[in-house]
């Protein structure tokens, strides 16, 4: 088993931004395979497949087999099948609504993650953690504005739903973090969620076009990429600190949503945005205070 890794927390954060980015090209990758056509369950399947290939050639090539080792199958069984549902309820906001407001509204992850610690952790959360919550999920009614038809009511209900399972997985894989390799993290969430969707394949595969066919080729490599980098983050820092370097996607997804799909976020978003990523900050700023004064693995306010 590996030695626990030092804690590298500017590292950590220079990586998690990589991850933003990285990502963001990835859910462009999926906006535009659903646009041709291509059925989740596939699009979710090609993402996921290609890695087993890729990591068992690194793992070979660089005399690393060992890494493939561990004592926590259930967990990452466990963290595999949270990853699976997490990839179908992302990748199913991001073909529903505009990337920006996608992106936005997987913001409210950090604020699920408060919500959890409450309710499942009974942590003692106080007046700030509080008040960034009402004013996240403020900013998500200023966003979807209930009623006007601006943002569909299903895509955001999926995308709130896609973040509070982002909550669950971060806690899981910062755990896992402690002991294992990010790569053999990330392998063995392909090795158990691709057999579950090989199983759809039957009734959702497709012939696909060249352009297809590079899509989903840059869809997995970056998603790889993307997971490589998120996994890393948590394990050289601390979940409440890298958090914070995920709101640089919303720069990506508004640039990328007006020079591709010729979309820009309506006043509403520009609005509600903010309160959103406010929300987040305080709450990290939070946790990293609590966490200076309190020497205790769960910190309260």
């Amino acid at each position: 088993m590996p030695d626990r890794p030092q804690q590298r927390p500017l590292f950590a954060l220079v990586i998690r931004l990589g991850a933003a980015f990285v990502l963001s090209v990835m859910l462009v990758f999926v906006k535009l395979l659903g646009e041709s056509g291509v059925n989740l369950a596939e699009i979710l399947f090609w993402r996921q497949v290609v890695t087993l290939p890729v990591l068992g050639l690194w793992f070979y090539a660089s005399g690393t087999t060992y890494l493939l080792k561990t004592e926590r199958l259930g967990l990452h069984g466990k963290r595999a099948l949270y990853g699976l549902a997490g990839m179908f309820l992302n990748f199913g906001a991001v073909l529903i609504l505009p990337l920006a407001e996608a992106t936005t509204f997987n913001f409210t992850s950090a604020i699920w993650a408060v919500i959890l610690s409450a309710i499942l952790l009974r942590e003692k959360v106080g007046p700030y953690r509080w008040t960034a919550v009402l004013l996240g999920f403020a900013g998500v009614l200023v966003i979807a504005q209930p009623g006007s038809g601006h943002v569909p009511l299903l895509g955001a209900s999926i995308a709130l739903s896609a973040a509070f399972m982002i909550a669950l997985i971060s806690i899981q894989i910062r755990d896992l973090g402690q002991t294992e390799h990010p790569l053999t993290t990330v392998f063995y969430f392909s090795a158990f969620s691709t057999p579950v969707l090989l199983l759809a394949m039957p009734f959702v595969a497709q012939a696909h076009t060249t352009r297809e066919w590079l899509l989903l080729g840059g869809l997995a490599l970056f998603g790889i990429l993307g997971q490589f980098f998120l996994t890393a983050a948590l394990r050289y820092g601390a979940v409440a600190s890298v958090i914070v370097m995920d709101y640089s996607a919303l720069i990506w997804a508004t640039l990328f949503g007006w020079t591709i799909f010729d979309r820009l976020p309506p006043a509403t978003t520009w609005l509600g945005a903010p309160l959103i990523v406010g929300a987040g900050v305080v709450i990290a700023w939070r946790e990293h205070r609590l966490a200076r004064k309190l020497p205790a693995p769960l910190v309260s306010e």
